[in-house]
């Protein structure tokens, strides 16, 4: 194999992974350490910023709480408690796990973060 085509391969190996995932990080806006932390906590288990997993896709979140007073304490107690019955309609009444080992801190920058997604509208349940 000559290097023109290595190198040519080796490219387009490389624009090839760019195009699938440039896109799925296009959509997650906020700090990167704190979708780490959210990783490890395991929200992104039940969760994705576009779609509904389990529980609802952050971006309808960023919808229905935007421009609503106190919307990031609200979420970060949502969080650290756990909840239900906001999004049955979407998710059959599954209800949001307690994440009791988060500080108020934590639960609070991640709140932010789910606020920081581009709002979309929920698709009728």
């Amino acid at each position: 194999m000559s290097v023109v085509v290595r190198r040519k391969t080796i490219v387009g190996y490389i624009f090839g992974v760019s195009a699938l995932v440039v896109p799925l990080l296009a959509f997650a806006n906020g700090s990167p350490a704190v979708r780490n932390q959210m990783t490890n906590a395991g929200c992104f288990a039940c969760h994705a910023v576009s779609h509904k997993v389990v529980g609802p896709a952050y971006s309808w979140v960023a919808y229905t709480f935007a421009h609503k007073p106190h919307a990031k304490a609200t979420l970060a107690h949502r969080i650290i408690a756990g909840g239900a019955g906001r999004w049955n309609a979407w998710t059959g009444g599954i209800p949001m796990p307690p994440h009791p080992q988060l500080t108020l801190a934590q639960a609070e920058q991640m709140a932010g973060w789910v606020l920081a997604q581009k709002p979309v509208a929920p698709p009728k349940p």
